[in-house]
Order: C-alpha cells, then structure tokens, then sequence
C-alpha cells in the first residue's frame, strides 16, 4: 500500500464532498437537528482530519488551529457557531491539504504499522478509511437536515 494508491480514492470522496459543501446555501449552515448544525459539522471534519493527520501520520497541527469541536455536539464548547461558508471550505481545504502532505510523507512500509492513538489502535491506512467513512456520515447528516427542514417549510 502507498500513498499512490491511496490518493486517488481520497481525492474522489474529498472532491464531492467539497463541492457539495461549496454549493450549501450560507442559511444552512445553522440549520440543526439534535444539537450540531450543518456548519458545526464542517468545522468538526476539518478538526477530525487535523487530529488524524497528527495521531496517525506524525504531522503536527498547525499552529493557530484551535478547535471548537473535540467536547461534541452536547459538549461544553458546543455553543460555538460556524455561519461562515468561506471560512467554513477554507477551514476544510487547509485540513484536506495538511492531511494530503502527511499522507504524502509517510514512508511506504508505515501504512500498515498499527499506531496507538486516544481513539485506540489503527494502521495509517485504516485511519484513512476511517476519514472517509466519517466524511460520509457527515455528508449522509447534512443532506438529511437539509431535506428535513425542506420537508417542514413546505410542509407550512
């Protein structure tokens, strides 16, 4: 296994999942069921890919980063609101980006050394489908608030 192969697949679930974030209406990105809403999410999935590329590739979270999300949505930071769509894909690009370098700098042989992390552990590649698993049960939330709150408006 490498980086090589392992690219292409991210970069096709990456790809769609951030042009589907780019096309999200700014108004969306407060709507919520439960307690996370859309733009809580995105911000969550950019910390999420941080914290990988630091637990199981060895890439340190970049300086500035702080996060909002690690307590979860009923956590004590969940007050937090992201209403910005720019910053919002920025804050996504730039975790996609550092998670690509990280990937792109482990040596060959590493990607199936199992790694302890605070989540257990797991092998860079399992951590990486791990990502796009996680990625998509986001994109699986957002599309299903998005419908629900369509439903209910047209529904008044």
């Amino acid at each position: 296994m490498s980086f090589e192969t392992v690219l292409p697949i991210w970069n096709a679930i990456q790809g769609r999942f951030h042009k589907t974030v780019q096309k999200l209406p700014e108004a969306d990105l407060t709507l919520e069921l439960g307690s996370a809403s859309i733009g809580y999410m995105l911000r969550h999935n950019a910390e999420v890919e941080y914290m990988f590329a630091d637990w199981f590739f060895g890439a340190k979270i970049p300086e500035g980063i702080k996060f909002s999300t690690s307590g979860g949505p009923g956590g004590a930071k969940a007050k937090a609101t992201f209403t910005n769509l720019q910053e919002l894909v920025d804050d996504l690009t730039a975790s996609n980006n550092h998670l690509i370098e990280a990937m792109r700098a482990l040596h060959e042989e590493a990607w199936t050394v199992p790694v302890e992390s605070p989540m257990g552990s797991s092998t860079p590649l399992e951590a990486v489908g791990r990502l796009m698993y996680h990625t998509g049960i986001h994109a699986g939330q957002i599309s299903l608030i998005q419908k629900h709150f369509t439903v209910k408006e047209s529904a008044h």
